[in-house]
């Protein structure tokens, strides 16, 4: 056995122990321990991990532990590209695309409603979303931890908060969403990108007053819904307003 001192940064520090917060501290590796499976036994999911320093030095996740190591561990950094210093994965993931998982399907319509491309689906196994996030690049969203310990999963956030709207609030302080934000271009139901369309060709599908103070709409190329801006626009707009002031 070995042991190495590690240091936490930023909301990474929230999967450990209070005493462990914030504070370098030791503890002993097994023989051959790598810093994926030091990090990960600490309680930190690699998916939570952009930059690994051992004693000063950028490594990658499979760098053996020895003796005396003083290993720095730090979350995504979204506004600092810090991609020549990259070694855990092979670049910073810039094009922000979800999956999120059984439970956190008020957070995935909240998504939508932002203009994330947000796959969703109650159904889903743990391994179809690994699978699905590996092979189209999504960040995975889950609040459960050993979900981002799957090894083919790249990129992921473990949700804290537990309401939709407090959620999507984290996600945005935390990847810094509100410079990508795109609201209303979404379909909520297919996740499609929406299309304007005249309202003569919908005319006799819309509700008599939508048809009588109405003049815009889109609608969903897969499943062909039309979207106004009604009442729900409104309470979705008022709950994006503070999240996109500063963009």
């Amino acid at each position: 056995m070995v042991s190495a001192t590690f240091r936490f940064y930023e909301e990474l520090n929230d999967f450990l122990p209070a005493e462990r917060r914030r504070t370098a501290f030791t503890c002993g590796c097994a023989q051959a321990a790598t810093c994926k499976h030091m990090i990960e036994a600490l309680g930190v999911p690699h998916t939570e991990v952009e930059l690994v320093l051992v004693n000063g030095q950028s490594v990658g996740f499979e760098r053996l532990l020895a003796e005396g190591d003083r290993v720095a561990v730090y979350p995504r950094f979204e506004r600092l590209d810090i991609s020549p210093l990259l070694k855990v994965r092979d670049q910073p993931l810039r094009n922000t695309r979800f999956i999120a998982d059984a439970h956190l399907g008020g957070l995935a319509h909240l998504l939508r409603i932002a203009g994330f491309d947000t796959l969703y689906d109650n159904h889903f196994h743990d391994e179809q979303i690994a699978e699905l996030a590996a092979k189209e690049g999504r960040i995975v969203l889950t609040r459960d931890r050993e979900l981002l310990k799957r090894r083919i999963i790249s990129h992921g956030c473990y949700v804290h908060a537990l309401k939709p709207a407090q959620q999507l609030r984290e996600l945005f302080e935390r990847l810094d969403l509100a410079r990508s934000a795109r609201p209303f271009s979404l379909c909520l139901h297919c996740n499609a990108p929406l299309q304007p369309i005249d309202k003569a060709l919908i005319a006799e599908r819309l509700p008599p007053k939508v048809r009588a103070h109405q003049q815009h709409f889109h609608t969903c190329p897969r499943c062909h819904r039309v979207f106004w801006q009604g009442s729900h626009w409104r309470s979705m707009h008022a709950l994006l307003q503070p999240l996109l002031r500063d963009r």
